[in-house]
């Protein structure tokens, strides 16, 4: 049976914390047998209908999979297997998430994850779509600032621990949260490290993480690693750690295929005490040995849980064994009554905004883009962004760009409703119209490439038109003569007002050009202005995917 968890320790913001469980029946020299089960990137996937279908291998059928009800049957499931089990999340819990969730400011997933049993969860990028502050508040409780609380009691905040190793305070260069937590399995210590990307700056608005700074990876693995086995004498060290990598297809959920990405380096710079990852950010499934080291990743959304026995040796108090396995959330099992009590308490009161039709599509519109970047739904948006900026009072915005990231599902054929654009904009950023000169906006497009370590092609709305090659350098494969606002080039000197997210705004995504915008006039939510354009333009069409033309 496993023992009562303790409180958060003392300055647990430099030592982490510490759970205790009770000593097995017999010492001796039997090895210690512990269960982890991984998640990563839930964001907030409640419902059994919004986290879609995985594959097991490259030829099976596709099943259909997560859901919190299933979820936490599976996790139950699986932890009557062992009494020393912990369940751990490598970040993007929260943020990105379905209406369900996202209404109330993501609380009844942490709700759910308490319920679930959580025991640690490393910060991921989207941890911080709203914000430190916000990021706290889900840690430590409390009605939200502005929203109050929207179902009508206390928010008591997370049972779980949050760990931020690598996110620290600008002045005090303490982290935001502990670094590490240390949990005790029948006498012997196992170190949790916890940490999100480097770069979360660059792909979350910069107004949400003022204030902090992102350390590298490995750097600050190998620091606490060294402070965990001289400070705690911890020998077993597993790092939770919002960055991952790729298989190469076909590809099954428990293959290593090629694996790249910036895990493979992160993993071959870090010292030999760490003797796992579960890894996460890019949502695909693996499991994997690199450099020596168990490296994991379970999808996204809850389709997957990876189980993890770790067998530690007494002797040496370190680990003797590994062995993974990423394992399908069915929906064939019963469903846990306590989420679903759960669930159902928010959607009674989400429903009759969710439900609310906004207007209709001729046929599907899609984010798939084209050879040159530009997708169907992304036209539509960007449409509808310069449509809500347009005229005096708003901006006389003449063009508007959107980040192809922000776009998060496709919209069906038929009606729209409320829930299904909340969908596809979860992120409640508000419109800024800004002035740009011509040569900033060659800058603009130039920075699609350059700088980035891939591709983010700006959707841009009807009227804006221009040609890239995609053999030229990368930071030189625009034809600034042929970027036009309705037929007409632009102007290298000449003053344009163009319209942009608060996300952009700001300089996500690397487009550092966007804050030099002049003149910059705050407007809507983005939602609002899409659902403003379902309501004039319905049945709204697939947009035509032909204003960036790309050259080879």
């Amino acid at each position: 049976m496993i023992a009562t968890r303790t409180s958060l320790l003392a300055g647990a913001l430099v030592a982490g914390l510490a759970l205790v469980f009770a000593p097995a029946a017999s010492a001796g020299i039997t090895p210690v047998e512990v269960q982890l089960l991984g998640l990563n990137d839930f964001h907030g996937h409640l419902e059994s209908h919004t986290p879609g279908t995985v594959r097991e291998f490259p030829d099976s059928d596709p099943v259909r999979a997560g859901g919190a009800e299933y979820l936490a049957t599976h996790v139950r499931d699986l932890r009557e297997t062992n009494p020393n089990t912990m369940v751990v999340s490598a970040g993007d819990l929260i943020g990105a998430s379905p209406l369900l969730s996202a209404l109330f400011h993501d609380e009844p997933t942490v709700e759910a994850m308490n319920k679930i049993g959580l025991d640690l969860n490393a910060v991921g990028n989207h941890e911080f779509d709203e914000g430190a502050a916000e990021l706290l508040r889900m840690q430590n409780g409390g009605c939200h600032p502005g929203d109050g609380c929207q179902d009508g009691d206390g928010f008591a905040g997370a049972d779980f621990g949050f760990l931020a190793a690598n996110v620290v305070d600008k002045q005090t260069r303490k982290p935001l949260f502990a670094p590490y937590a240390v949990k005790k399995f029948d006498g012997i210590k196992v170190g949790f490290i916890g940490m999100t990307l480097e770069g979360t700056p660059e792909i979350v608005t910069p107004d949400g993480v003022a204030g902090l700074d992102f350390l590298d990876e490995a750097d600050t693995v190998n620091r606490y690693a060294s402070e965990l086995r001289r400070k705690h004498g911890v020998r077993a060290i597993v790092v939770l750690l919002h960055e991952g990598g790729v298989q190469t297809s076909p590809f099954g959920i428990n293959g290593c295929n090629g694996i790249s990405g910036p895990i493979v380096d992160l993993v071959g710079r870090t010292s030999k005490a760490i003797d796992l990852f579960v890894t996460g950010h890019t949502h695909q499934p693996y499991t994997c040995d690199i450099d020596g080291r168990k490296v994991t990743s379970a999808s996204s959304f809850g389709r997957l849980v990876t189980d993890i026995d770790m067998t530690l040796d007494r002797r040496s108090k370190d680990v003797a064994e590994i062995k993974v396995n990423n394992r399908i959330v069915t929906q064939t099992v019963d469903k846990a009554d306590d989420i679903s009590a759960l669930i159902g308490k928010y959607d009674e009161i989400a429903a009759p905004l969710r439900d609310r039709v906004i207007g209709s599509t001729s046929a599907e519109i899609t984010r798939t883009a084209n050879a040159a970047g530009e997708s169907a739904l992304g036209d539509v948006i960007a449409d509808a962004q310069v449509e809500a900026t347009a005229d005096a009072d708003k901006g006389d915005a003449v063009a508007a760009f959107m980040n192809p990231g922000g776009i998060r599902a496709d919209i069906d054929a038929g009606d729209v409703t409320y829930g299904e654009a909340f969908t596809v904009q979860p992120f409640g950023n508000s419109l800024v119209t800004m002035s740009l000169t011509g040569a900033q906006l060659d800058t603009l497009l130039e920075q699609q490439w350059c700088g980035q370590s891939f591709p983010r092609i700006l959707q841009v709305s009807a009227g804006f038109s221009y040609t890239w090659d995609a053999t030229a350098p990368a930071c030189d494969r625009v034809d600034a003569s042929t970027i036009a606002i309705d037929g007409v080039a632009v102007d290298p000197s000449a003053s344009y007002r163009i319209t942009v997210n608060s996300f952009l705004a700001s300089g996500g995504d690397l487009f550092h050009v966007l804050p030099d915008g002049a003149d910059r006039l705050g407007g809507e939510i983005d939602l609002d202005a899409l659902e403003a354009y379902f309501v004039a333009h319905s049945p709204v069409a697939p947009g035509t995917q032909d204003r960036i033309t790309r050259l080879n």
